[in-house]
């Protein structure tokens, strides 16, 4: 399969399928007689892979170890391994995502908690204040 048709049914760039075979991770091209980049089939599934890979959040560097030249020499441990290590991560990220929503919507309602009689920069420095924010100058002092 020429490179054009391997984009077409993978919905990718040619120019980004050639990227991924500078960088390592698409291997199974063979070079005809005339230059032009012959892939198997197989290299549709493939590049499937690394795309849905990269989506759930594997680096290319991760892929390309991860990767085998031939998917029939897959080793399933590391393939478990790694993606038990992605989903800590995602799970720690959803952690840290978590407390800043909680920490962001806290200020917001502090500060759409302005008294009436209160100025938006009197207002600053008294949700600042009540975070542990530190002082702010008056600019009028």
């Amino acid at each position: 399969m020429k490179i054009g048709e391997l984009a077409e049914a993978t919905g990718l760039a040619a120019s980004r399928i050639r990227f991924y075979e500078k960088i390592g991770l698409l291997r199974s091209v063979h070079r005809q007689s005339n230059g032009y980049r012959s892939y198997p089939p197989e290299a549709v599934t493939f590049l499937q892979l690394i795309t849905s890979a990269q989506q759930a959040g594997f680096t290319l560097d991760e892929l390309r170890a991860l990767l085998p030249a031939d998917l029939s020499q897959w080793d399933h441990g590391s393939l478990v391994d790694a993606m038990r290590t992605k989903l800590a991560d995602i799970e720690a990220l959803q952690q840290r995502l978590a407390v800043s929503r909680a920490q962001l919507l806290e200020v917001l309602h502090e500060i759409e908690s302005k008294p009436a009689d209160m100025n938006c920069a009197d207002n600053a420095r008294r949700v600042l204040t009540q975070f542990g924010m530190g002082d702010i100058k008056n600019d009028k002092e």
